[in-house]
């Protein structure tokens, strides 16, 4: 089911309601936010307004980690997600967006990049006081 990112139907200062003046357009056209899951890598473009492309990725299974202390980056496998603050069900179903704690090869990673709009996914690998 299509969404709308309009600001035609919030509300008046005052608390009311607004009244319809138009219908909806195309340019306020969104869509179903891309739940980043762990497997093997599938991605999708997707047109954007203005006639730029953006990749979201549906299914990953590495990331990018980066040592802050070090200051190397490495491309290392996602094994599974430890924790999402963003939401108690995307913990329970392993979905990753921006702050979810992934576990890597590595060690534990807080992921930076915002996998379904970027196309990829980065992290910044924790330190041991970092992970409880």
């Amino acid at each position: 089911m299509p969404q709308t990112h309009g600001s035609q139907y919030k509300r008046k200062p005052t608390g009311g309601t607004k009244r319809a003046w138009r219908g909806k357009r195309a340019f306020e056209a969104g869509s179903e936010p891309t739940e980043t899951t762990l497997g093997p890598l599938k991605q999708r473009r997707v047109s954007m307004y203005g006639g730029g492309t953006k990749v979201r990725i549906a299914v990953a299974d590495w990331a990018v980690v980066t040592d802050k202390t070090s200051g190397k980056s490495s491309k290392s496998k996602l094994l599974r997600v430890v924790r999402n603050p963003a939401n108690v069900d995307y913990q329970r179903r392993g979905v990753i967006t921006k702050g979810a704690i992934v576990e890597t090869e590595l060690g534990q990673a807080r992921v930076t990049s915002r996998p379904g709009q970027h196309g990829v996914i980065n992290a910044i690998l924790l330190e041991k006081s970092q992970k409880n």
